[in-house]
């Protein structure tokens, strides 16, 4: 299988052809678009190695991330990132490159955090691989990490080797009535504290929080923080991790990644806020420009999550030297440009 890759890639790259990476398409809208010939990764499924008591799992690219699960689910393990599956779908290589986690991910880490190793197809290709199947590989710079949040612009992912983790032995989740400024206060405040958190959330007018761990710790938390029960607990996070609610269906979408103690924004329109304050996502008709300076000044970015696709790309410009290594990166992966072009960055 991966033999048709390898020819239709370097036949790709020597006529400087633009391949377009697709699984399940379920993360499309992601990113800038672009053109080119669809490369199907679908093909490449199958869990091809799983250690319950190594909690190290390798599966090949276009594996559905639901068959990832269930199997997980099993041995009473997950994967700690809890990706997205927009629409029930997504692939475990889609969600290794677009790079996104869900709720769990301030707490317990981000899909790059459990990436072990992968093998991929350069866009010259050229079958190369990086990292390995055991946790304690932590030799020199980590590339296979490099993978995650690259949207496909660096090479085709063929396998990945991920660390998994057990099921929390306990989870509750609580509810308050409060301001924007009030949840933000309580979601630092409580950060700083001994407390087993697995998910934040405020969304008009209701401050949400997830604990999860040992049964002893989660309910002493639950008798320290006091709230109400939240009702359909599971389908709220689920919910909310698959952006489901008719909130995400507003355009234009706006992720902004800032300090977890901004205060309120002000920018007007709706604002979800999870990750214990430290992502924001608004619904906003404010301009590009007042968006992402509003990100800046908070120590973060702002990235156009779903919408019309900007002039100068749905991620916030590099700085100057950040984008020399971007594309230092990308001329060693990539030199020409088959994969992904302009998903990622519109110059490369």
């Amino acid at each position: 299988m991966p033999g048709t890759f390898i020819d239709r890639i370097r036949a790709a790259h020597a006529d400087r052809r633009t391949l377009v990476i697709r699984g399940h398409g379920s993360k499309a809208f992601y990113g800038n678009p672009v053109t080119g010939e669809p490369l199907d990764t679908t093909p490449l499924t199958g869990v091809i190695g799983y250690q319950p008591q190594e909690l190290v799992l390798t599966a090949r690219a276009g594996t559905p991330l639901a068959e990832i699960e269930a199997q997980l689910a099993e041995h009473g393990q997950m994967l700690p990132f809890e990706p997205p599956r927009f629409g029930g779908a997504g692939t475990l290589g889609g969600a290794v490159a677009a790079g996104l986690s869900g709720p769990r991910r301030a707490y317990a880490g981000a899909a790059r955090d459990f990436v072990l190793g992968v093998r991929l197809i350069d866009g010259t290709g050229q079958t190369l691989r990086f990292g390995g199947q055991v946790i304690k590989n932590v030799a020199g710079y980590d590339v296979s990490r490099l993978m995650a949040g690259a949207l496909g612009t660096l090479g085709l992912l063929t396998e990945i080797s991920l660390k998994v983790l057990p099921r929390p032995a306990a989870e509750t989740s609580l509810q308050f009535e409060c301001t924007e400024a009030e949840a933000i206060r309580r979601m630092n405040v409580w950060a700083g504290q001994p407390l087993p958190l697995s998910a934040t959330s405020w969304h008009a007018g209701l401050l949400a929080v997830r604990l999860s761990g040992a049964a002893s710790a989660v309910h002493a938390a639950q008798a320290k923080l006091g709230g109400e029960p939240l009702h359909d607990a599971d389908g709220f996070w689920q919910r909310l991790r698959n952006q489901t609610t008719p909130f995400f269906d507003k355009r234009p979408l706006w992720r902004l990644a800032v300090n977890p103690t901004t205060a309120p924004l002000a920018l007007g329109d709706a604002q979800w806020i999870e990750a214990g304050g430290g992502v924001r996502w608004l619904a906003s008709a404010a301009s590009p420009a007042a968006v992402r300076d509003a990100a800046r000044r908070h120590g973060g970015h702002a990235a156009l999550f779903r919408g019309d696709a900007l002039a100068d790309g749905n991620f916030a410009p590099l700085a100057p030297a950040l984008a020399a290594l971007h594309h230092k990166l990308k001329q060693r992966f990539d030199p020409h440009g088959v994969f992904n072009r302009g998903r990622l960055y519109p110059e490369f």
